[in-house]
């Protein structure tokens, strides 16, 4: 089943989220304080990439698609992450 990868405002700050096509199984992936933003899917499905302020600055973020492993990837400052193959 496809999944559908959105951010929300729903717990007061922005979160990552994934939700079935049909609207079933819908889970918060980031789920922390920080304003986790502009998720995008690796090209095989695997990983998301996101923004968050975490650090207290802006960097970029790859976690597994269950929104394990959730790992700072910058080495400075960065925003709206994209894939490249």
């Amino acid at each position: 089943m496809e999944a559908i990868l959105f951010t929300s405002t729903r717990d007061g700050n922005s979160e990552i989220y994934v939700v079935n096509a049909d609207g079933s199984n819908q889970t918060n992936l980031s789920n922390n304080s920080a304003h986790d933003r502009y998720p995008t899917w690796s090209p095989d499905g695997n990983k998301i990439a996101f923004e968050s302020d975490r650090t207290g600055e802006v960097r970029i973020f790859v976690m597994d698609s269950d929104g394990s492993n959730q790992t700072d990837i910058s080495r400075c400052r960065g925003e709206m992450p994209a894939w490249k193959p």
